[in-house]
């Protein structure tokens, strides 16, 4: 048999993605390709599955449901549109009267309802009979004894009112002083140091200089949150200060220092880094005028 002579018809060929051949080889050399194809299956296997039990019963309904016809509407959601606003002033001040707020409504203190002077017969009647008795029998006493007793009294009396209500006492005038004691260290060009007596000042009212107004190393601006705590403004020609005292107020360099009695501060001031050891000793308050 002859074959018929036609045209060649070249078929091309099918070349599977580098991609997927990669991934088919790496799964068949880590033995996955039946755990993949278990998936695939898994996958369009699981929607029949769960799908093919459609014929299962109903719920029973409840019993006193089953005959309303209301049941059906009920599984329904009504959406009913939200007006938000105020309610009008017309309801809300129907049971009240305009009144002019540029008329004077009240020209005096209203004493209506007041009831002292009854509270006080009330209180006095609550009093037992013997109580009444004895009242009465130390007022005839008085009475029977003359009027001069009664008007020396009532002159006494009124003599001290009088005094009290015309001349107010004076108030006495306090501020709080301290004992504070200081020493003066200064160091030589030779390094050697010296060191002069500690002194001790009494009664230091507030705003005065220490140890003096040639060296004004701190200022005592008076008593400080607790009645043993002093407070002192340290100058800007300090340098360095040594203590446990608490600083109220600076950055870099503290400008207002509390501290507590007995627990000494030393000051390094001036170009000279003299040093000043101040120990306040005691606080106390002294009267210092009247007004």
């Amino acid at each position: 048999m002859k074959r018929l002579k036609g045209p060649d018809l070249n078929i091309p060929e099918l070349k599977v993605p580098t991609i997927v051949a990669d991934l088919f080889y790496d799964l068949r050399d880590r033995r996955l390709l039946p755990l993949v194809a278990l998936v695939a299956v898994a996958i369009v296997a699981v929607p029949f599955l769960l799908g093919g039990n459609s014929d299962d019963p109903a719920p029973a309904p409840m019993p006193g449901a089953a005959a309303s016809p209301s049941a059906v509407e009920t599984t329904q959601l009504t959406v009913v549109q939200s007006k938000p606003g105020l309610r009008d002033y017309r309801k809300r001040l129907a049971g009240r009267e305009p009144t002019d707020p540029f008329k004077q409504r009240y020209s005096g203190p209203v004493l209506k309802g007041a009831e002292l002077q009854s509270q006080s017969a009330t209180s006095t009647s609550s009093v037992s009979t013997s109580e009444s008795t004895s009242t009465t029998t130390s007022t005839d006493e008085v009475a029977a004894s003359g009027g001069a007793s009664s008007g020396g009294n009532g002159g006494n009396s009124s003599g001290g009112g009088g005094g009290d209500n015309g001349s107010p006492q004076p108030v006495t005038i306090f501020s709080f002083a301290i004992d504070v004691k200081i020493s003066r260290t200064e160091t030589a060009a030779d390094g050697s140091t010296a060191m002069s007596e500690p002194k001790t000042k009494e009664r230091v009212f507030p705003t005065a200089a220490l140890p003096g107004q040639k060296a004004p190393v701190v200022t005592y601006m008076g008593l400080g949150k607790k009645p043993d705590h002093a407070l002192l403004m340290v100058s800007n020609e300090v340098t360095s200060i040594f203590g446990d005292a608490k600083c109220l107020s600076g950055t870099e360099t503290c400008q207002l220092l509390e501290v507590e009695t007995n627990f000494p501060e030393t000051f390094v001031y001036g170009s000279n880094d003299v040093r000043y050891k101040i120990s306040v000793l005691k606080i106390e308050a002294i009267p210092v005028g009247h007004s």
